[in-house]
């Protein structure tokens, strides 16, 4: 059994490093000596993020939709460092509401970036996590351990990003790679704070049972998923409490059929009345992508990295 190599000797790739998670995990893990390449959709930030972890960092803009041009930036990022150690794939954006008033172009958005985009992510480095005998941590959800309603897309999508990574684990592990599930509640990030602007989403939230209605700080939960990718762990808990939800899983889906079907009868009328401010992704990563999506930005295998200028 190959040991681990320490952080401070990895090349460690994050996607959707702009911001929130992905941007906090780049500069924990350069504190720990690690050599970091961010991708994302939004050059400026990227770059801005970069520069806080260090000189060996770097930038580099693609779209986890686009397997074409991950490819050429997992080369691009192998031959630039020699390696790649670690990949996280962290890129996500999510819609709220019901589904029978959303737009099926969002909605479906919501899956290609989380679902499928993440299964362009394996595709593209596990070549060259296969050299490096490496590690690949998916990052999930609560929303895979639990449903809940107004969140469809985001929830089908983080539930097939774990079952994705759980079966691939089997598949890769005779080539040295190690595939971990990280998981999240929620979390003080643009993402979460774009769904509570939404008044009517904000209440269902707060009628969750606690914990799971609290939004908790950044930096802890980043700690602990950096703790986790330093053991290779098959399952990364960013709160502690996330982990008795595993044993328990099971009932939950028939316990929110009931629960939730009477708040969203409750709240019908509103929802209904603000539906058309739910017709893109939320927070300033949804409307980068919608940026990016509608005007055409990325075309079919371009990126730009700070590597190159």
């Amino acid at each position: 059994m190959n040991a681990i190599p320490p952080l401070s000797a990895q090349v460690v790739v994050v996607t959707g490093a702009a911001r929130g998670v992905g941007a906090s995990l780049a500069r924990k893990l350069a504190r720990r000596g690690a050599k970091v390449a961010l991708l994302g959709l939004e050059p400026e930030e990227l770059k801005a993020v970069a520069a806080q972890c260090g000189p060996s960092a770097t930038s580099w803009e693609v779209d986890v939709t686009d397997l074409d041009a991950l490819e050429d930036t997992a080369r691009l990022v192998q031959e630039h460092y020699g390696r790649i150690d670690t990949v996280v794939a962290n890129a996500g954006i999510a819609l709220g509401g019901p589904l029978a008033e959303s737009d099926h172009k969002a909605f479906s958005r919501v899956i290609e970036v989380n679902l499928l985009g993440s299964v362009a992510t394996a595709r593209a480095f596990l070549p060259a996590l296969a050299e490096s005998r490496g590690y690949l941590l998916q990052i999930a959800s609560l929303a895979a351990l639990t449903p809940a309603p107004l969140m469809s897309a985001y929830c089908a999508s983080k539930s097939g990003v774990e079952a994705f990574a759980h079966s691939i684990r089997a598949e890769v592990a005779y080539r040295g790679v190690k595939v971990g599930v990280g998981y999240l509640s929620w979390t003080d990030t643009d993402m979460v704070r774009g769904a509570d602007e939404d008044a009517v989403l904000k209440q269902m939230r707060s009628r969750l049972p606690w914990p799971a209605n609290k939004t908790y700080p950044l930096e802890p939960a980043v700690d602990r998923i950096v703790a986790g990718i330093a053991r290779r762990s098959a399952h990364v808990y960013a709160q502690a409490w996330l982990r008795g939800m595993q044993p328990v899983r099971w009932v939950l889906p028939s316990l929110i059929a009931v629960v939730g079907s009477r708040d969203v009868a409750r709240l019908a009328p509103q929802l209904a009345a603000t539906a058309a401010s739910r017709l893109r992704a939320v927070g300033a990563g949804g409307a980068a992508d919608t940026a990016v999506r509608g005007g055409g930005r990325l075309t079919a295998g371009s990126r730009r990295s700070s590597a190159d200028s």
